[in-house]
C-alpha cells in the first residue's frame, strides 16, 4: 500500500495530514488479516508467548482490538469501506459467538469462563456502537442475539477492581443504544461510574483503584470511556460532568509528550504506545481541551510517526511488544500477542470529519516545544519539567505508585523511580535501578523504594516520604527549574555508618547527556555503572553518587541533569545551592529562590 505524500506546509512539524492516519489504519488491518481463523472468528497473532489467559483468550483479543480499529477507520470514513474491513468482522462476530460450534476453530470464550473476555467486551461493544448503521443494523436476527447473550455477563460488577469497571459501562452503553437490556444496561453504567468516581481525587485526576496508581490509564481508560459514552449516548448531564475533568488532565497531560513525538514511559502497559494520543483526541471530539486543533494534530501525528519510524510494527506488519521494537522486559504477564492493538484507541481523531480543524488547521507545537516549564500535576505527587531547547521531557514521582503482590517486595521499574524521561530507561531486571536512592545493606544490596506517600507540591518543587527499612524512613524532594534537578534525601532512623546510593539517568550511547554532582552528604565524585538494555536501546550507563549516614538524621542533596542540548552549560552552574541545617535553598539563573526544609516536611514521624 502506497505512503501518501508529505505535507509540510499544512503539517511542519510531521509532514502527516489525515490520508496518513488512514493509509496507517489500513495498513495495520491488512497485516492482521493472514492470521484470521477459519470463518474469522478470532486474529491469532505470533508472539513469543500467550498472556496468562491462554491462547484462545489472545485470539479473541486480536479480533477484539483489531475490530475496534477497523471500526473507527470506517466510522470516520462515513461508513465507505474500500478494503471490505466490517465483512470480515461480520461474519467473526456471527462465527466467534455461534451457540453450535462452542469449542470451534472460530469460537469465543466466554465471558463467564475468562475474565480478559469483559475487557475484549468493551471494544467489541464500542466498534459496534460506532459503526451500527453499517455492521449491526445489518446482521441477521440470530446473530444479533448471538452477541447480546455473549455481552451479557459484562453487566455484572467487576471481576477487577479498578478502570475494568468502565469495560461494563462500555458495553452497557451500546446495549443501551441497540434496545437491548436496557433497564439492566442503565443500572451498570449508573454503578459503574459510582465506583470510579470513588477514585477522582480532583484537578483531572483518577486513581486507578484503591491505591495511588496514576499513569496513562488515566488518560486511555478513566477519562476516555466515560467521555466518549458521554459523548455518543449524547446525554449532556454526563458530559457537563466527566467533559470538564478531562480537560484539566489535558492540561496536564499534553505536557508528558516529546518535542520527538514520545508519550512519556511510565507505568504499565506501555506496549500500547499510541493509545497515548486517545485522550488528545477525545478532548478535541467533545470540545473538551485547552490544546488547539493545529497542536492536537501535532501531538497525536507526532506519536503516530514516533513509534512507526522507529520500528513498532515487525517487517509483516504486526505491532510488536514492547516500545520501539520488541522488549520483553516492559510487558506484563496479562499481556499477549493481540495485546498491541489496544493502540487502535489512538485513532479516535478519524472520526472528526475530514474538514475539521483538527485535519485542516497547520501544526503548532506542542508545549514542551514553545517554553520550559515545571508544573506539579494535582494530587498525583508527580512534577513534570520540559525544556524548549531539546524538546525533552522529566517526570519527578513523588507519590504515584502501583500495587505489587503480597510475596515480593521488588520495586515496580515503571512506578516505583524517582524520575522518568521520555529519552532514558527505566533500567529493568538485575540491572541497577536509575533514578533510585537507595541504603545499602549486608552485600551491597540495595533497598527498595516500596510505596512513596507524598508530602506535598509547590510551582518547583515535589517531596515524599519512603520506607527502606523497619524503622528507617527517607524524605525526598525534587526541585526543579530549567533543565536543573536539585534532589535531597534526608535519611532518619538509620543505622550509623550504612552507606546509600543515588543513581542518575540511565542514558544509551546515543541518548541525551546526564550529569550528576554531589552537593551535601556525598563523597566527591560519581562512579558509573552499567544498566543494560532499557526500552531506549542498549548499553545504557547510569551514574552515582556514594556515601554513609552519621547519626540519626543525616541528609545528602545532589544536582542532576539531562540534556540533549549540543553544547550545554554546566549543571553547575545552572543552580546556586546553599544548605542550613536540613534547609536547602537554591537560586536559579533567573534570581528566582526555592526553600525547603525536609526536616519540617517529616509529618510521618517513626
Amino acid at each position: 500500500m502506497p505512503t501518501p505524500p508529505e505535507n509540510r506546509e499544512l503539517s511542519p512539524y510531521t509532514g502527516w495530514t489525515r490520508a496518513h492516519w488512514e493509509a496507517t489504519a489500513d495498513r495495520l488491518l491488512l497485516a492482521v488479516r493472514p492470521f484470521a481463523s477459519p470463518r474469522h472468528g478470532l486474529v491469532e497473532l505470533p508472539g513469543p508467548r500467550p498472556s496468562w489467559s491462554g491462547a484462545r483468550s489472545d485470539g479473541l483479543e486480536g479480533w477484539a482490538r483489531t475490530f475496534l480499529l477497523a471500526a473507527l477507520r470506517v466510522a470516520g470514513a462515513g461508513g465507505a469501506d474500500p478494503h471490505g474491513h466490517l465483512d470480515r468482522y461480520a461474519a467473526g462476530l456471527a462465527a466467534g459467538t455461534a451457540v453450535d460450534d462452542p469449542d470451534g476453530p472460530d469460537s469465543w470464550p466466554h465471558p463467564t469462563e475468562t475474565r480478559q473476555a469483559i475487557v475484549e467486551a468493551a471494544s467489541i461493544a464500542l466498534g459496534l456502537r460506532l459503526t451500527r448503521p453499517w455492521l449491526w443494523d445489518r446482521l441477521d436476527d440470530g446473530t444479533r442475539e448471538q452477541v447480546v447473550d455473549w455481552l451479557r455477563p459484562a453487566l455484572g460488577p467487576s471481576p477487577v477492581d479498578n478502570n475494568w469497571w468502565l469495560f461494563g459501562l462500555t458495553v452497557a452503553g451500546f446495549l443501551q443504544d441497540a434496545g437491548a437490556d436496557t433497564d439492566r444496561a442503565a443500572a451498570t453504567i449508573d454503578r459503574s461510574l459510582a465506583r470510579v468516581e470513588d477514585w477522582y481525587l480532583g484537578d483531572g485526576w483518577y486513581s486507578d483503584g484503591d491505591n495511588r496508581a496514576f499513569d496513562h490509564y488515566n488518560a486511555w481508560a478513566l477519562h476516555f470511556y466515560p467521555v466518549l459514552h458521554a459523548h455518543l449516548a449524547g446525554d449532556r448531564t454526563l458530559l457537563d460532568r466527566y467533559g470538564p475533568r478531562l480537560r484539566a488532565h489535558l492540561d496536564d497531560y499534553v505536557h508528558l509528550f516529546d518535542a520527538n513525538g514520545s508519550p512519556l514511559p511510565y507505568g504499565r502497559s506501555l506496549i500500547y504506545r499510541f493509545a497515548a494520543a486517545a485522550a488528545p483526541w477525545l478532548g478535541m471530539l467533545t470540545g473538551h481541551t485547552a490544546l488547539t486543533a493545529g497542536a492536537t494534530r501535532r501531538l497525536a501525528s507526532g506519536t503516530l510517526r514516533y513509534f512507526l519510524d522507529r520500528g513498532a510494527t515487525d517487517p509483516d506488519g504486526l505491532l510488536t511488544l514492547g516500545w520501539h521494537g520488541p522488549y520483553p522486559p516492559l510487558v506484563q504477564e496479562y499481556s499477549g500477542p493481540g495485546s498491541p492493538y489496544w493502540a487502535s484507541k489512538g485513532f479516535l481523531g478519524l472520526l472528526l470529519p475530514a474538514d475539521h480543524p483538527a485535519w485542516t488547521a497547520p501544526e503548532e507545537p506542542l508545549p514542551a516545544e514553545r517554553a520550559d516549564t515545571v508544573r506539579p500535576f494535582g494530587p498525583s505527587g508527580l512534577l513534570v519539567q520540559t525544556t524548549a531547547a531539546d524538546g525533552l521531557v522529566r517526570l519527578h514521582n513523588h507519590g504515584s505508585n502501583h500495587v505489587h503482590s503480597a510475596d515480593s517486595d521488588e520495586d515496580d521499574p515503571g512506578y516505583a523511580r524517582h524520575a522518568y524521561a521520555t529519552r532514558t530507561g527505566p533500567s529493568t531486571g538485575t540491572a541497577p535501578a536509575d533514578n533510585h536512592f537507595a541504603l545499602l545493606t549486608d552485600g551491597g544490596r540495595a533497598t527498595a523504594r516500596g510505596p512513596a506517600t507524598p508530602l506535598g507540591t509547590g510551582p518547583d518543587w515535589a517531596a515524599s516520604v519512603h520506607r527502606p527499612l523497619p524503622g528507617a524512613r527517607v524524605v525526598s524532594a525534587t526541585l526543579a527549574h530549567g533543565r536543573a534537578e536539585v534532589r535531597a534525601h534526608l535519611v532518619l532512623g538509620a543505622p550509623e555508618g550504612i552507606p546509600v546510593r543515588q543513581t542518575g539517568w540511565a542514558t544509551t550511547p546515543d541518548g541525551p547527556r546526564a550529569e550528576l554532582h554531589a552537593l551535601h552528604g556525598y563523597r566527591p565524585g560519581t562512579t558509573e555503572l552499567p544498566t543494560g538494555e532499557t526500552l531506549q536501546g542498549p548499553g545504557s550507563r547510569t551514574l552515582a553518587l556514594h556515601g554513609t549516614t552519621s547519626g540519626p538524621a543525616t541528609l545528602f542533596v545532589a544536582l542532576a541533569s539531562l540534556t540533549a542540548e549540543p553544547d550545554p552549560i554546566p549543571v553547575t552552574q545552572l543552580a546556586d545551592v546553599r544548605i542550613e541545617g536540613f534547609r536547602t535553598t537554591v537560586t536559579w539563573p533567573d534570581g528566582s529562590v526555592t526553600r525547603l526544609d525536609l526536616a519540617a516536611l517529616d509529618t510521618a514521624g517513626p
